[in-house]
């Protein structure tokens, strides 16, 4: 599908982002950044019991990080170059694109 190159997917939900890079040949995951770590925690939870409750726990601040640290994993390990999966990219709601802006502006 991706030929050689490593292609960068997305897992999103209410609660988390997760990033992740998978190897072109057995896709595996070898790079991963994720909002459920341990740096997000405490917003989390202060997010959860904020009153009244929200849909999203997660703003642009979040996916805007994450970007930044799986950045930094992918510069570890030498890799310089992802592609994206246009087609799942686009067949998600309009409100997770405008939510994800900022994690590929960081990657």
């Amino acid at each position: 599908m991706f030929g050689n190159h490593h292609v960068l997917r997305l897992v999103l939900s209410c609660h988390k982002i997760t990033a992740q890079v998978t190897s072109p040949r057995s896709s595996s995951i070898i790079a991963m950044a994720s909002s459920s770590e341990q740096e997000f925690v405490a917003r989390y939870r202060s997010n959860l019991n904020r009153f009244p409750r929200s849909q999203t726990f997660w703003d642009a601040k979040v996916p805007s990080r994450v970007g930044e640290k799986f950045t930094l994993r992918l510069r570890d390990i030498s890799i310089t170059g992802v592609e994206i999966d246009l087609c799942e990219e686009l067949s998600r709601p309009i409100h997770h694109h405008i939510r994800v802006l900022p994690l590929f502006d960081s990657v």
